[in-house]
């Protein structure tokens, strides 16, 4: 199995800047994309970034030159360096990996909180 575990949410002002990290630990294929969702308040599950393991990246349009997502593969680590940030960013943040193999599995984090005041 994979457990993917979050860190880096929290409270900022408008303005300001987050980091998150999700660190993969189990089995993770060689072949994978990982990426960041969110869900705001009575608001549907988004994709904000996600990033395969070849390093091509994709961003959501409100995210666009605010967000980067990176990642360190020798620490199966993805991480979302957020800029810029705006209250409307304010939401539950969910790591997802996706194992690419003859069968591909979808895996998620339990979620953080991100709150952008002001």
């Amino acid at each position: 199995q994979v457990q993917l575990v979050e860190s880096g949410g929290g409270l900022v002002q408008a303005g300001g800047s987050l980091r998150l990290s999700c660190a993969a630990s189990g089995r993770i294929f060689s072949i994978n994309t990982m990426g960041w969702y969110r869900r705001a308040p009575g608001n549907q599950r988004e994709l904000v970034a996600q990033i395969t393991s070849g390093g091509r990246t994709n961003y959501a349009d409100s995210v666009k030159g605010r967000f980067s997502i990176s990642r360190d593969n020798a620490k199966n680590t993805v991480y979302l360096q957020m800029n810029s940030l705006k209250p409307e960013d304010t939401a539950v943040y969910y790591c997802k990996c996706t194992n690419h193999g003859p069968l591909s599995f979808d895996h998620w984090g339990q979620g953080t909180q991100v709150t952008v005041s002001s």
